[in-house]
């Protein structure tokens, strides 16, 4: 050993035995989803959840010829899916099938709950991991931009189911007035919009209205106009590469963030950028990662996993942009208020929410 190092000095601890089971039980459980995440983006992306829910009680021979896939490896495939609950396993007939619910999970891309897209964002936290490791010992940021492109698909996919269910139907309605200005004819930003998923929901929802969608990433405008003309190139839609600080014009009658503002470096600045924007009966519309006030009140699934969104992400994104508040995806309804009342807004409240999102509404 160099004569400059030291030994770590040892634990000293006594475990209590049942508390350590349950507690290595708990391990298992999160070790085998861990692992079982990169088995759901193959069959997603291989459209084996969607053949094996197409063809009813099957074995891995009828999928592998329903997919053109090869049979040993579906085979595995569907012993891990079914050992993880994802498909249901019939031990007398030997085949395996897909209950209504897991249709909606994994299946059926159109489904208000689809979430295997999710795993495609996760994944790349894992791709991504020596960076954010190098951060945490330098203190450095990790621009959005410089994450595996599984992210950007991933987040593309998956926040898209939640917009499709609750945009146009819950948030928007929500906040007086809104639905009936996007009905006769307004105009709307969207900041921070990313490949679009947003933007397109409300722009087909609303073809009165013009929407503009900003983000300052090249690729991911890139992508969102490629996922405007999947849907078949509303009129009304323009998509634009800026910052949100530099983000043009004026007398929007809408501006919308959705799950971006805690990864800005600046949100303070880019609350009073949006105040400005708005016409003097304009709305904002902060759409954010649910949260309680504390951190005892995030310590449950939901927050498990935006702070560790927040940790390999968010946080990392943020600091690596000018001013890098770093505000988290954990900041919660009064930290989020006091924020954009500070920006200048006089009338902010909490609109609605779900139990991922919290939709904030504030007016000039």
């Amino acid at each position: 050993m160099d004569s400059q190092q030291t030994a770590a000095p040892t634990l000293s601890y006594t475990a209590d035995p049942d508390k350590l089971q349950a507690f290595m039980r708990k391990m298992v459980d999160d070790m085998s989803a861990a692992i079982s995440g990169a088995l759901v983006i193959v069959g997603d992306k291989l459209g084996l959840y969607r053949a094996l829910a197409e063809i009813g009680p099957a074995s891995s021979l009828d999928l592998a010829n329903r997919t053109g896939m090869a049979e040993r490896y579906v085979r595995e495939w569907l012993a891990a899916q079914a050992a993880s609950g994802f498909v249901d396993f019939d031990a007398d007939t030997g085949l395996f099938s897909m209950s209504p619910e897991q249709q909606m999970a994994l299946a059926d891309r159109d489904s208000p709950v689809f979430v295997a897209s999710a795993f495609q964002l996760i994944g790349s936290v894992y791709i991504d991991e020596p960076k954010i490791a190098e951060a945490f010992r330098s203190g450095a940021g990790v621009g959005w931009h410089e994450h595996h492109e599984c992210l950007f698909r991933g987040t593309e996919q998956f926040f898209r189911t939640g917009y499709r269910a609750h945009l146009v139907a819950e948030w928007l309605p929500a906040m007086p007035g809104v639905v009936e200005k996007l009905q006769a004819g307004a105009k709307v930003a969207d900041i921070g919009c990313g490949a679009g998923a947003s933007t397109i929901v409300m722009a087909q929802a609303f073809p009165n209205s013009r929407f503009y969608g900003y983000d300052y990433h090249g690729a991911s405008i890139d992508r969102a106009r490629e996922a405007a003309l999947e849907a078949g190139g509303p009129a009304n839609l323009h998509f634009e590469v800026t910052a949100a600080k530099d983000v043009p014009g004026a007398d929007y009658d809408l501006v919308a963030c959705f799950d971006c503002l805690h990864d800005m470096g600046d949100p303070l600045g880019a609350a009073r950028r949006i105040r400005q924007m708005l016409k003097p009966d304009g709305v904002f519309m902060l759409v954010e990662p649910f949260a309680g006030e504390t951190l005892a009140d995030n310590l449950n699934p939901v927050g498990r996993m935006y702070y560790s969104a927040s940790t390999m992400i968010c946080t990392p994104g943020s600091l690596a942009q000018e001013v890098g508040t770093a505000l988290g995806a954990q900041a919660g309804p009064k930290r989020l208020s006091d924020l954009l009342t500070e920006a200048g807004f006089s009338r902010v409240r909490v609109a609605t929410e779900t139990p991922f999102n919290l939709i904030i509404e504030a007016r000039p």
